[in-house]
């Protein structure tokens, strides 16, 4: 341990960590650059803080204050001790309705005190699109703005006194009139007033450099106001008291759509006498569906507010008519609006990826100039890119003159580096030409500081390292910020990344089979760190549960960086902290849906589990799990089914199954089917069926056929009700199909009549745990069998979500050499979306009743819910099902040590629904998973929908 460490540690009451994983969770932020900390300390309070600034002076060590990590140019990285305020200093001290004020500590998360003030009909003005994970602290340090500064301005608007340890250790109270100032600042800025008064462009988003004109003494020298934006470079802040605003009673959201993103941006400027809450802008380029929208290339997002719905709708339609539109549409709806504005929010993450895939990065993500010169601006940026060869799509705060863009820059070669830095050299002479600021949001950083005397002038710069100096005359805290700065085209956290593509499993189609690609996906917007699933969002349900940056979706694609870095995780796919960051991922798929940006943290844990345990030996949970499908075939075939739940309903032998196969003692192991499906379905009595009708392959997935046939058979009685013909796969294989459906001749392969009857299988189970080679081989098998169906029209239905999910996109994605992949994913239809597609003109039975569960995590993510959404409807299924995971996920909850947070997710949003749910509300749970653990926590029976519409139909299996 060296001194520094232990030295840390005994002072400071809070954790302090000089591991390789909590190092390498902070090696980035948001933006492009990295930076490899000594170690992390998570203050307890500000005694702590005041400790850490006094140990890292003793030895020269900088320090890094740091909030949600989701800064975009550079400032929440360093090479010292990084303080994470997030774990204990992140409370709401107060909140004072009368005075409207809020006494916050710098890790509280923006919408933890949005919640609080709002049922005093309060709220913190402003508002960034990552408000569901973004601190005070942070806000502070960035002068961070947001959709509504139109209204309410920007941070520094907001903060009335800030509590601050400056670089030399005082304790300062910052406010007005000078209080707090550190001695020598006054002097500073009394030798300086015409330059003050004359040396900052007038503007709303001007961000960049250090505000000392707030110190003038015309501004109230108003110190606190001049630390906002400073980026932890001048004190840590501790606690800050701000000021909140009265939230309107009803808002409408007025949408304009313009032909393209000039024409928009020319009439931003035009609405803002009729008092907007906002005007945000954005392209059509930035909308993965533009058909929520109205017509038009370009739209302007203009909230209005009012004292009731009508008032503010009136503000909006006074809006849509004074603009010259294409189209328009007002939404007063909630629900709406919080659909609308998910679009814009998400674009920070889908602007990371151009519209042919290709990947685009910050930068220059929010230069600001004059409203009113916004459209010349974007023209004249325009021009630029193009003639670096270049693309971006620009959106943002258009009201502000603020604009976000991600560009396509090339920050992998040496001549793509070269070019980025002159593209940002001329970009910074273009925004300056304009009367604007190079930062109008998100700080200078390292994207930045460089290029301040552009803006500023020597002299201005000079006087800002004057400042800087009084503050922090050690240049203790963080160095290479603001003054004194690094070049911007160094620390870039590409550099260290594998040039060759490295050796996969998986093919990543979307990232040319490189999986260093698919990791730098991850640019670190961090919306896997919302501590609670709003709506249907299930991302990412293990942080939820414990509150550790290792089990976000973030930090796991941080942690592969590193590895394949192989700087600070130096044993590559052998590395233990990437194993344990991956192994409360219940790979539900979330991130691939909910991430802006679509990272698949389950698929990167099935391939880092598959060459992490290559050649060695697997946990006992892998072969007791992972060979689901194996093993309840052998209980089948040896028909010991009756045998097997005989010995699991004794304790004794039940308690070492378990302990020999990995599972959590506290589970209870699922009974077997007295009958499997299959068998069901082979002695039953076919009623006669129309020959009209289409065909359609029942899946017979692992849990249908061996844990719940109900389900199958359901949905068999459901299909053929609605007039379609059933089938299930072939179980032998085929050398020459030779037609489909029933009646079929074939020839058979002699070595499987000498195997007995072969099974298809998607593969999930041997899939989740990393078994890729044991996956593929099964999945082979499975596209021999599925031979003869592939070669007819019929879709395949398969009931389980899960394996429907893995069908679709693991199956094409593992097997990416064999065509016959595609084609089969391409057949694969949920239960309600082949009746949709093959039944639209049937009726399902009107059951009339309430509904509660959870919509499957893999259907939410991978899968769609549309067509279930219309059958509940179709059969009076009232009521919404809740989002996030129901914390099995397959064989994850039922793992030893995996059982507290399976609960935690279960408790989240699944259990309570289904607790508060009215007499005679159906539980639905179309996952066996999810149907298992409402049975084992809450002991409820969840059904599956096709259960539900086949008892409204009067029939059984």
């Amino acid at each position: 341990m060296s001194e520094l460490e232990a030295q840390l540690r005994k002072a400071v009451r809070g954790e302090v960590g000089f591991d390789v994983t909590s190092r390498a969770l902070t090696t980035m932020d948001a933006s492009n650059y990295r930076r490899v900390p000594l170690g992390v300390v998570a203050p307890h309070d500000a005694d702590d803080v005041a400790v850490v600034l006094e140990v890292c002076r003793d030895h020269m060590v900088p320090v890094v204050a740091r909030g949600g990590g989701t800064s975009i140019a550079g400032q929440a990285t360093g090479t010292g001790i990084v303080l994470d305020f997030t774990r204990h200093m992140n409370g709401l001290v107060s909140l004072d309705p009368d005075t409207r004020t809020a006494v916050v500590q710098p890790g509280l998360v923006l919408d933890r005190l949005q919640e609080a003030a709002a049922p005093h009909g309060l709220r913190f003005g402003p508002d960034p699109s990552t408000h569901s994970r973004c601190t005070l602290g942070g806000m502070i340090g960035n002068n961070s703005c947001g959709s509504h500064s139109v209204a309410w301005g920007t941070t520094a608007d907001s903060v009335r006194e800030l509590d601050v340890v400056s670089g030399r250790g005082e304790r300062l109270r910052l406010g007005q009139d000078w209080d707090g100032a550190p001695q020598g600042l006054r002097e500073v800025v009394d030798g300086e007033l015409a330059r003050l008064r004359t040396g900052f462009p007038e503007l709303p988003r001007r961000i960049s450099g250090y505000a000392l004109d707030a110190l003038l003494p015309e501004n109230g020298a108003d110190v606190a106001r001049s630390f906002c934006g400073s980026e932890g470079t001048l004190g840590i802040v501790t606690e800050a008291v701000v000021r909140l605003v009265e939230a309107p009673r009803a808002r409408a959201l007025a949408v304009l759509g313009y032909g393209d993103e000039g024409a928009a941006a020319e009439a931003a400027a035009g609405l803002l006498p009729y008092g907007p809450l906002t005007v945000e802008g954005m392209a059509a380029d930035l909308v993965p569906s533009a058909h929520v929208l109205p017509r038009g290339g370009a739209w302007l997002f203009v909230e209005t507010g009012g004292e009731s719905e009508a008032e503010a709708r009136a503000r909006a339609e006074a809006i849509v008519r004074a603009a010259d539109v294409v189209g328009s549409t007002i939404v007063t709806d909630p629900g709406g609006q919080r659909a609308l504005w998910r679009i814009r929010e998400d674009a920070s993450g889908t602007a990371t990826r151009m519209p042919d895939g290709s990947e685009a990065w910050p930068g220059w993500e929010d230069c600001a100039v004059p409203p009113q010169r916004l459209g010349a601006y974007l023209r004249d940026f325009r021009a630029l890119l193009t003639a670096h060869g270049l693309r971006g799509t620009p959106y943002g705060h258009f009201g502000d003159g603020c604009i976000h863009v991600r560009i396509d820059f090339d920050l992998l070669t040496e001549p793509g580096v070269a070019a980025f830095r002159r593209f940002s050299e001329e970009l910074a002479e273009v925004v300056v030409a304009h009367g604007g600021s190079l930062s109008g949001e998100h700080g200078d950083g390292q994207a930045r500081a460089e290029l301040l005397p552009k803006m500023y002038g020597h002299d201005m710069v000079r006087l800002f390292e004057r400042a800087k100096g009084v503050w922090d005359p050690d240049d203790l805290l963080n160095p290479g910020m603001l003054v004194r700065p690094a070049p911007l085209d160094a620390n870039l956290r590409f550099s260290v990344l594998p040039r060759e593509p490295v050796d996969v499993a998986f093919g990543y189609p979307a990232d040319g089979g490189d999986f260093s690609a698919a990791v730098r996906r991850c640019v670190g917007v961090a919306k896997c760190r919302t501590t609670s699933a709003a709506g249907p969002a299930v991302m990412c349900p293990s942080f939820r549960a414990t509150g550790e940056e290792e089990h976000s979706t973030r930090g796991r694609a941080r942690l592969l960086h590193e590895m394949l870095a192989g700087e600070l995780v130096t044993d590559g796919w052998r590395s233990t902290e990437v194993r344990d960051a991956l192994d409360l991922c219940l790979a539900c798929k979330g991130c691939r849906s909910d991430c802006p940006v679509e990272v698949d943290m389950a698929t990167y844990k099935a391939e880092f589990l598959h060459h992490h345990y290559e050649g060695r030996r697997r946990p006992a949970a892998h072969h007791s799990m992972g060979r689901l499908p194996q093993w309840l075939r052998l209980v089948a075939r040896t028909r010991t089914g009756p045998l097997v739940n005989a010995l699991a309903a004794v304790p004794p032998f039940a308690w070492a199954a378990k302990r020999l196969g990995g599972i959590a003692p506290e589970r209870d192991i699922p009974r077997l089917a007295a009958r499997t499906f299959s068998r069901w379905w082979e002695r039953r009595e076919k009623a006669p069926v129309g020959t009209g009708g289409d065909l359609v392959f029942l899946w017979p997935d692992t849990f249908t056929e061996h844990l719940s046939p109900s389900v199958g058979q359901a949905a068999v009685r459901v299909l053929e009700a609605a007039g379609l013909r059933v089938a299930l796969p072939p179980t032998v294989r085929w050398r020459t199909p030779s037609g489909g459906g029933e009646g079929v001749t074939v020839a058979m392969d002699p070595v499987s009549l000498l195997r007995g009857r072969e099974r298809v299988c998607c593969g999930l189970t041997y899939v989740s745990t990393g078994q890729l080679d044991r996956a593929r081989a099964v999945l082979r098998r499975t596209l021999d069998l599925m031979e003869p169906v592939l070669g007819t029209a019929a879709p395949v239905m398969v009931l389980e979500p899960s394996c429907a999910a893995a069908l679709r996109s693991d199956l094409p994605e593992l097997l990416h050499d064999d065509p016959r992949a595609r084609r089969l994913a391409d057949r694969v239809l949920t239960f309600a979306e082949a009746l949709e597609r093959l039944a639209p003109d049937w009726t399902p039975p009107r059951v009339e009743r309430p509904v509660v569960g959870q919509t499957h995590c893999h259907q939410h993510a991978v899968l769609g819910d549309g067509p279930d959404r219309r059958l509940r409807e179709a059969a009076g299924l009232a009521g919404e099902l809740s989002g996030g995971c129901c914390g099995l996920a397959g064989n994850f909850g039922f793992e030893k040590g995996h059982y507290e947070v399976s609960v935690a997710c279960a408790e989240e949003q699944v259990l309570p629904a289904v607790r508060g749910a009215g007499e005679g509300a159906v539980v639905l749970a179309d996952g066996f998973s999810c149907r298992t653990q409402l049975e084992q926590l809450a002991g409820v029976r969840g059904r599956h929908l096709a259960e539900v519409l086949a008892e409204g139909l009067g029939v059984s299996g």
